[in-house]
């Protein structure tokens, strides 16, 4: 009986030991990963006088979304006028994101999407650093609506046209020791003093629209149209952060290209008219924001986010107009 109980208590202390092992490997792991978040998230590229890493561990923030897009084509096709006007519905999402050390996980909610009255798709992508930035966005759309002319004016309706179609616009920062595009969209640095910086960089804009088998079954004489657009600019542009009193940040940046290459075609019924491969068009990118630190802890602002073409050709003209706002307020710990 003494032998049993010694087994057990010696039993019952090699587990305890083992246990305390495996909880200081996992505190040591957990430590050293911290330490290397830390060394990297204060390695900054950055003019220390002008932009700073702001201090706390985690961030969170809470934000509000909208996104738009509108669509003008227009084209002459055996001889017969034809233009076509449309806009999609806004989408509206709230989110909510935690940023440790410059490791980020979000969520995202669709308010409309869940009650089933959204049903388009939309991805977003943004990528912002001290040197490069991109902004990238697809959309898959079965509400666009507005007005097709052809022989008279035709209102359209949700789900009688489709679109699918890609953005993109990338820039090369200049100045990226003293500016900062992070402070004004992240906030995952602080503008100290104000700066600017002449920028370099690309735009794309594809895609697709077309009309759909429900326009069909509900108008036999509808026409069968098809936009398709593609092109591809290069430019150069200026961004300026204000920085006022030290807690207000004002950021407005422009990035016009000119469109290089496009694939742009009109199809009506079959029959398909193309844009001249070489024209002087362009495509401009717009970004403006305002961030008000409160403490070093809190914070709020709102971004807005633009793509707008300016695309003609005698034969085919495709433009569009797309955009993104939002709000947010933030806590760093």
């Amino acid at each position: 009986m003494y032998k049993t109980q010694k087994i057990a208590v010696v039993t019952f202390l090699l587990a305890i030991g083992m246990t305390s092992a495996a909880q200081s490997r996992r505190e040591q792991m957990r430590a050293s990963v911290d330490s290397v978040l830390t060394v990297r998230y204060y390695k900054t590229p950055y003019d220390t006088n002008y932009v700073v890493r702001p201090e706390g561990r985690l961030t969170l923030k809470f934000r509000l979304n909208q996104t738009g897009n509108t669509i003008h084509a227009k084209g002459t096709v055996n001889d017969i006028y034809s233009k076509a006007d449309l806009y999609t519905s806004h989408k509206t999402t709230i989110a909510v994101s935690a940023i440790y050390r410059g490791l980020a996980l979000g969520l995202a909610i669709n308010p409309a999407k869940l009650s089933g009255s959204y049903k388009d798709y939309e991805f977003n992508l943004n990528y912002y650093s001290s040197r490069l930035s991109l902004d990238a966005s697809y959309q898959r759309s079965m509400t666009l609506a507005g007005d097709i002319e052809r022989n008279g004016l035709q209102r359209l309706q949700a789900s009688d046209v489709s679109m699918k179609v890609l953005n993109l616009a990338g820039y090369y920062t200049f100045n990226h020791r003293h500016f900062s595009y992070p402070a004004a969209f992240t906030q995952s640095y602080i503008q100290l003093r104000s700066a600017g910086s002449w920028l370099a960089g690309f735009s794309y804009q594809g895609g697709s629209i077309r009309t759909t088998d429900e326009l069909k079954a509900r108008n036999l004489h509808a026409p069968d149209i098809r936009i398709y657009a593609g092109h591809l600019g290069i430019g150069g542009g200026y961004g300026y952060n204000l920085v006022l009193g030290h807690k207000w940040l004002l950021h407005i940046s422009t990035l016009p290209t000119f469109v290089i290459y496009n694939r742009n075609n009109f199809t009506v019924n079959g029959e398909r008219k193309r844009a001249k491969r070489m024209r002087f068009n362009m495509i401009f990118n717009e970004r403006a924001a305002i961030v008000r630190n409160f403490s070093p802890r809190f914070f709020c602002g709102a971004t807005l986010v633009m793509n707008n073409s300016v695309f003609d050709d005698d034969v085919v003209v495709v433009n569009q107009n797309k955009w993104r706002t939002r709000a947010f307020v933030g806590v760093r710990l």
